[in-house]
């Protein structure tokens, strides 16, 4: 064994590298992923723009032809009434006999659209969101139930599209 080395390992010499080009390089990289997230950010603002006109666009034509199904439903009912004005010579027996083919072309037009009637029977409890009292009346029936219908009311699905009028009883 040669003197002076025994046990002692062998340096190395160290490598040395340059702190600014590791400072340009990590720059770079970041630089560079900085500029991915910005194109990716750029892409997602326009899917949501995009996204937001459609469904702008699916909301103005859903306005612009939700009564088209109503108005196919109607256009009969009012072929019939033209039809009904235009006979001559009609007897009473058929001019009624017209009436209620046409309510019946009618009634079945509002049940197809979901325009439901509101025809509460005498006794049942007021309902404020369906019924609407014009008199209230003295009465041998309890409080706050329907005495007489004036006037039939409708619902479009669950909506009131009109409530109906109602007579209510009042305590005596």
């Amino acid at each position: 064994m040669p003197e002076g080395n025994a046990g002692t390992p062998q340096e190395q010499p160290a490598v040395e590298t340059d702190p600014v080009a590791d400072l340009q390089a990590q720059l770079a990289a970041a630089q560079a992923q900085a500029q991915e997230h910005y194109d990716a950010l750029l892409r997602a603002r326009a899917d949501a723009e995009n996204a937001r006109r459609r469904a702008q666009d699916d909301v103005a034509k859903a306005h612009k032809f939700s009564i088209e199904s109503f108005a196919e439903s109607m256009v009969p009912v009012r072929d019939s009434l033209e039809a009904a004005l235009a006979q001559q010579g009609q007897t009473v027996e058929s001019l009624r006999e017209g009436v209620d083919i046409t309510l019946k072309q009618l009634i079945a037009a509002f049940e197809r659209n979901k325009l439901m009637v509101i025809q509460p029977e005498t006794g049942a409890r007021f309902d404020p969101h369906q019924h609407q009292a014009i008199a209230s009346v003295p009465s041998d029936q309890p409080a706050n139930t329907i005495l007489q219908v004036l006037q039939k009311g409708y619902l479009i699905a669950d909506r009131v599209l009109r409530p109906a009028l109602v007579t209510v009883a009042a305590s005596k």
